[in-house]
């Protein structure tokens, strides 16, 4: 087991399987399909993602470099959450930009029963280490144990 420390952009712990990228994640591309059509397991339908494609995410810990593309990505997230449909956590190697954190910070102010804990700045270190399927939680102050 490894703990990473991270930036916390939303609060909260939990407990998820990670699903993991190491490329860019195109908030749009990956999940607009699956909110317009109700696949509630959110697989992610991005074909420019090998990594993703195909994969739910929905309930996982979603672990990314970054987010790109789009400027609908805050909202896409936003709605993910309002539908219940949200990744359990969001945890970011890099800076968050501020896309993603409006629509993560809007969904935990707004969205009344979702929690989506979202950290940041955990580092290149723990893109290398974290793989699919692994068990993820989060502690409070922005701590990631990966196991």
């Amino acid at each position: 087991m490894r703990e990473f420390k991270g930036r916390v952009v939303t609060p909260g712990t939990v407990t998820a399987e990670a699903v993991v990228t190491t490329q860019g994640f195109n908030t749009l591309a990956s999940m607009q399909m699956a909110l317009q059509f109700g696949d509630k397991a959110l697989k992610c339908g991005d074909q420019n993602n090998a990594e993703l494609n195909g994969k739910p995410m929905a309930g996982k810990a979603l672990c990314l470099p970054q987010t790109i593309g789009s400027t609908t990505g805050g909202l896409v997230l936003y709605c993910a959450c309002a539908m219940g449909r949200n990744p359990a956590c969001m945890l970011f190697a890099n800076h968050i930009d501020s896309l993603a954190a409006a629509g993560a910070i809007l969904a935990d102010v707004w969205v009344d029963g979702v929690t989506m804990p979202v950290i940041d700045e955990l580092g290149d270190e723990f893109l290398q280490y974290v793989k699919d399927g692994m068990k993820i939680t989060i502690k409070e102050g922005g701590i990631v144990c990966v196991e």
